[in-house]
């Protein structure tokens, strides 16, 4: 069981106090496009991610409440402020608070790999989780992931071409060790000291999905 921290941040958002979907245009006071992070972790990815890009909204949800915690520290101390936390589950989240074709890209960093065989089904990310992000990315919106775990890699990687909607933006290569621009978070330097691989896989929307 998780302790909860109380988190007192002016970056920091209880879904329950928005609407559905969320008008964020007024939660960050501009209409710039939204990037969407499935789990944060303790923010460093984001932070920097956004430092690099100040016309870009950030949104960054994690499940654990302690990760959020650390991540808005890291805001604050970093004077970030096109960052918002929340402590959500993904689908949910999406479902109630992000409008269709409205972000501009999605980054799912080192999720759990659930490395057990009979525990792989549990996995964030297979392609039912992309089909069902698809209608929220705005049209050249990126999907972004980034695995240390093999199998999970060439599995994500495997399954990707077969989503019409997407267009592999690594090609002819079906995934690369390291990706030029893209920041490192401290669990994928951790990986990388220990003689690991990073598997990076990035792909964009081009056209519409179907009526359903």
């Amino acid at each position: 069981m998780q302790t909860i921290i109380h988190i007192d941040s002016p970056f920091y958002l209880r879904a329950e106090d928005l609407s559905s979907p969320a008008e964020w245009h007024t939660v960050f006071g501009n209409a710039n496009p939204l990037v969407l992070e499935i789990g944060c972790g303790t923010g460093d990815f984001v932070v920097k991610t956004a430092e690099d890009q100040p016309g870009l909204n950030f949104i960054a949800i994690d499940y654990y409440n302690k990760g959020c915690y650390k991540s808005c520290r890291r805001i604050e101390r970093h004077g970030v402020t096109n960052v918002r936390v929340l402590r959500e589950e993904a689908r949910q989240f999406i479902t109630e608070r992000i409008a269709p074709a409205s972000l501009a890209a999605v980054h799912i960093n080192c999720p759990d790999p659930w490395p057990k065989k009979r525990h792989r089904k549990r996995r964030l990310v297979n392609r039912q989780f992309v089909e069902f992000l698809l209608p929220y990315l705005a049209p050249g919106g990126d999907f972004y992931f980034a695995t240390d775990f093999d199998d999970y890699g060439l599995d994500v990687a495997g399954f990707m071409p077969q989503v019409p909607e997407m267009t592999n933006m690594l090609a002819p290569d079906l995934y690369l060790y390291e990706l030029e621009g893209y920041h490192l978070s401290r669990y994928m330097e951790k990986f990388m000291a220990e003689g690991k691989k990073i598997h990076f896989v990035h792909y964009r929307k081009v056209r519409p999905c179907p009526a359903t």
